[in-house]
Parts: C-alpha cells; structure tokens; sequence
C-alpha cells in the first residue's frame, strides 16, 4: 500500500564530528581522521544519543512504531540503528541501503573550509559561482546528485508491497535532500532553509502524506526532545559543508 509515514534520523555525533569541528575551530587544513568515512565511528556522546533515541521508541505507539527500517551502510548509521533497535527491541525487517549513503566530497574529503582555499583555490572560486546546490568536487557528488538518489529511493517505497510506516537513518545531506524531494523545494528555498536549519546528531525528522498522494507534508524536522528528556548531548555539527565528513 505504498509507505506514507517515514521517519528520518541521523547518526548520532561521529568522532569525524568531533574531529572536524576541532579542525575548523583551530584552523587545520586536514582533519585528521585515518578512516574511511564509511568506517567512522560514533563518539561516545553519539552512543548516548542513539540509546536514548531507543528509549523514545519504546514510549511510542505500537501503531505509531517503524514496520521496516531502512539505513545507510556507513558504520556510524548502522550502529546508531542497532544500538536503538536494541534498546527498544525492535524487531522488524532491515534494508541496507547504498543510495542512503553520505555525500560523496571526492578530492576536497577530509579538508577544512582552509585547507580547501589553500590547497585548491579554483574549487572554491568554482563553487562561490556555481553554488552549494549545483557544486560537484571532482570525484564526489552534489547535492543535486544526492537527490537523485533520494527520488531513486522514494520510488521504492512507492511500491504496493512497501510499508506504511518506515523509518530511514543516514545523514544531514540525506535527510536535507527528502526534505528538498519530499516537499517540492526549489533550490533557492532548499538553500534558504539549509541556512537557518541543521540536522542535530540522532534527531528525528518526520515525513507524512495521504495514501496516493506524491506530495509529502513535513510534520517534524530535526527533533531532539527525546535526547534531551534522556540527559543525552545535543551535539549540532554541521556535516554538509562541502569540505569535511559527515
């Protein structure tokens, strides 16, 4: 019957976070960070976070609860979706999912906002023209790309056999660009609204919509009461800026 009610969250904070967010503040070129992004870890704040999305889970509804749950194969977003699952022993169906994975940033990954200017001027220069929606580094992915993916991924959940209710979890560049797909942004409002609003580490984001309908209503967008009802961290690292994992 198609999926109408589908749930978003975050990872929860990532030691790539952490060590990015240092790496701005102290003005580094590169963060230093010997992992791949699909590898990175959470932190132990983000451990909290998503056991406290857990406990959330278990005070819902069981007519409210996921039927199936879809996740990026990175680590830090699968762990988060276990260490929750586990929590509220939720047992329903999971999918893996590559097109749920965190935008791809080619050369400029792991580089500061400075060590981009620095060690490849010309990408700034070529992004500060194009812009952030339209910007592709070599080897990696714009935004625009990453909604291909989402649009690729809606199509399934699209599908007759597909659940009604589903929760996702990957990150901020993915929930941003459900919202972009799900709501009919134009790439000036997805801007906008990227510009006064972060995805918060293991908030919730909800989607929703009548049964045949293609438009989608945003009923919550990057909510962290529950993390904070638990007296977990509420960390706000701002992952999609074009130069440093998410």
């Amino acid at each position: 019957m198609a999926t109408t009610d589908l749930w978003l969250i975050r990872h929860g904070e990532s030691v790539a976070n952490v060590a990015a967010t240092a790496a701005e503040r102290e003005g580094l070129e590169v963060v230093p960070v010997d992992l791949r992004d699909a590898d990175v870890p959470l932190s132990q704040a983000g451990e909290e976070q998503a056991v406290a999305f857990g406990a959330w889970l278990t005070d819902q509804p069981a007519d409210e609860l996921p039927q199936e749950t879809w996740c990026s194969p990175y680590w830090r977003a699968r762990q988060t979706l276990e260490l929750a699952a586990r929590e509220a022993e939720l047992e329903v169906p999971l999918r893996i999912d590559e097109r749920l994975r965190d935008r791809e940033l080619g050369v400029l990954d792991l580089l500061t906002s400075h060590g981009v200017e620095a060690r490849f001027p010309e990408e700034a220069a070529r992004r500060r023209w194009l812009g952030k929606f339209y910007y592709r580094p070599p080897g990696g992915e714009s935004w625009g790309d990453l909604a291909l993916r989402v649009r690729s991924v809606l199509v399934d959940l699209d599908r007759a056999d597909s659940p009604p209710r589903v929760l996702v979890a990957a990150h901020d560049a993915v929930v941003m660009s459900f919202v972009y797909v799900c709501t009919a942004l134009t790439e000036a409002g997805l801007l906008e609204f990227a510009s006064t609003h972060t995805v918060a580490n293991a908030s919730v984001t909800r989607l929703t919509r009548e049964a045949g309908s293609q438009r989608w209503a945003l009923q919550r967008f990057s909510s962290a009461e529950h993390l904070a009802a638990a007296g977990a961290p509420i960390t706000m690292h701002q992952g999609d800026t074009d130069v440093h994992p998410h």
